[in-house]
């Protein structure tokens, strides 16, 4: 560290110190504050506790901290932190609702008529046809096409969400670990509290024992990666957490069946992150009708768009030039906390049929995120009528990732150009 460079923070800790004796009674804010790449995490945890009164957490992945200020104290407080030589931002750390309901209109079971032609003309073995276990969308991928290769097995997969339910019979052993990225509660508590983490997690590792349902990928090793509360809140900073946890422990894929309106930096660079870790993350187009959410709109993510029993785009679902697959995300069963299973709708519920076909990609030779990508583009199939804003490559049919070339390194166009 250069002399010149010490007298500034020490000018710095010393200007803001009397207002970081202490956490005020009354309301606080969060920032993240993002420092240079020159400066230690040691000396940025330093500079940001000093314009703060208490330090939340430490995101490496992104060389940030993020700190709780006094709302009263707010705007002294950025501006000490802009003033710093090794502060390169600072971010608001706001807590989002994350989970966006689809509205009772979409939840209508489909026609009878329509869903026995559709099974008719989806080419999977003569005994998934017929099989109770397997919920319409399992069996519109394929997944059984690929189970004589792979069922995923050992391939670890992060749902980052409200938690799993390990108890339910579904899903029972099928859970290796887990992460609570929630303010206040213990790094085991991962357990859900809320029901959608244990509906995705269904979706794509239920187990096959001819009783519930069956996943894409039935022998995927699950790690519940907590980000959100019961009602589906979490701040920007859980989530950078949680996406760090997963890459930091060897997932391979992590679905996020989730999304924001506006984006974030720090969040943004935490997907970059993760990518260059080797995790590949599946995301949720959103349920808008609109335009994609955060993070599916990042370059680096898998968005997904949602599809029905008749090949539809759903109309809830995000569409645009973000959009890589499309995938079943009407009326899908799944499982349903506490036990039983429950039918939802919503681009949440495409986006795990997509993971459990990325773990199957891998089960099949894909070694690594632009593996992934070519070889689940490869598999793709358009459905007609849908312009490529609603599906992009179009949905994925399992058989078919076992006659790509999952070595080949190109991840398609959307990932190579990392622009829009």
């Amino acid at each position: 560290m250069t002399p010149s460079r010490a007298l500034a923070l020490v000018l710095i800790f010393s200007a803001a110190s009397a207002q970081a004796q202490f956490c005020p009674f009354g309301e606080t804010e969060r920032r993240i504050v993002t420092c240079k790449e020159g400066s230690t995490m040691e000396e940025c945890r330093a500079l940001a506790s000093s314009a703060g009164c208490n330090v939340v957490r430490d995101l490496p992945s992104v060389h940030a901290v993020v700190i709780e200020i006094s709302a009263a104290r707010v705007h002294i407080a950025e501006a000490t932190l802009a003033s710093a030589p090794d502060v390169e931002r600072v971010d608001t750390d706001r807590k989002v609702l994350w989970l966006h309901n689809i509205p009772s209109r979409e939840f209508v079971l489909p026609d009878m008529t329509d869903l026995t032609q559709k099974l008719r003309e989806i080419k999977t073995p003569a005994a998934a046809a017929s099989d109770p276990e397997m919920p319409w969308g399992i069996k519109r991928v394929g997944a059984a096409d690929a189970w004589t290769r792979t069922q995923g097995e050992g391939v670890k997969v992060a749902v980052i969400d409200t938690g799993i339910d390990p108890t339910h019979p579904d899903l029972a052993g099928q859970v290796a670990g887990g992460f609570s990225a929630l303010s206040g509660s213990k790094s085991s508590a991962w357990k859900d509290d809320q029901g959608h983490g244990t509906h995705v997690a269904g979706t794509i590792a239920a187990k096959r024992d001819g009783k519930g349902v069956v996943g894409v990928a039935p022998k995927a090793r699950l790690y519940a990666v907590k980000v959100l509360d019961k009602d589906g809140n979490g701040n920007y900073s859980d989530v950078i957490a949680g996406i760090e946890w997963a890459a930091s422990h060897g997932i391979k894929v992590a679905n996020m069946s989730l999304g924001a309106d506006e984006g974030s930096e720090p969040l943004h660079r935490a997907v970059k992150a993760a990518l260059k870790a080797g995790m590949s993350i599946v995301a949720a187009a959103g349920n808008s009708g609109g335009t994609v959410g955060f993070p599916g709109s990042y370059v680096e993510t898998i968005a997904i768009g949602a599809s029905d029993i008749n090949d539809r785009v759903a109309e809830f679902s995000s569409r645009g030039s973000e959009v890589d697959f499309i995938a079943p995300g009407v009326d899908i069963l799944s499982d349903k906390m506490g036990g039983g299973t429950v039918s939802l709708s919503g681009t949440s519920m495409a986006t795990p049929h997509m993971t459990g076909l990325a773990a199957l990609a891998i089960g099949a030779g894909a070694s690594s995120p632009s593996a992934i990508r070519l070889a689940l583009s490869r598999a793709a199939k358009p459905l007609s009528g849908l312009t490529p804003d609603m599906q992009g490559s179009g949905l994925v049919l399992a058989g078919n990732l076992l006659k790509s070339g999952t070595r080949l390194e190109d991840g398609g166009s959307r990932m190579a150009s990392l622009s829009r």
